[in-house]
């Protein structure tokens, strides 16, 4: 797997809150939870990580 950066937080995220961490790479995204790193993570081929963006995203308007 080619990991290329950084997980990092959304900066909506409080300090301590319930948050997950993504990080990007040349085939999609990484997901995983920040509280539980140990449990792995969730791997998004660009398609599918863009369709989730798009579905939150309007979810929350």
């Amino acid at each position: 797997m080619n990991t290329t950066t950084e997980w990092h937080k959304s900066s909506y995220s409080a300090n301590g809150g319930n948050c997950v961490e993504v990080r990007e790479h040349g085939a999609g995204s990484d997901v995983r939870d920040t509280q539980n790193r140990a449990a792995g993570h969730l791997t998004f081929v660009s398609g599918e990580w863009v369709a989730l963006l798009r579905g939150v995203r309007s979810e929350s308007c």
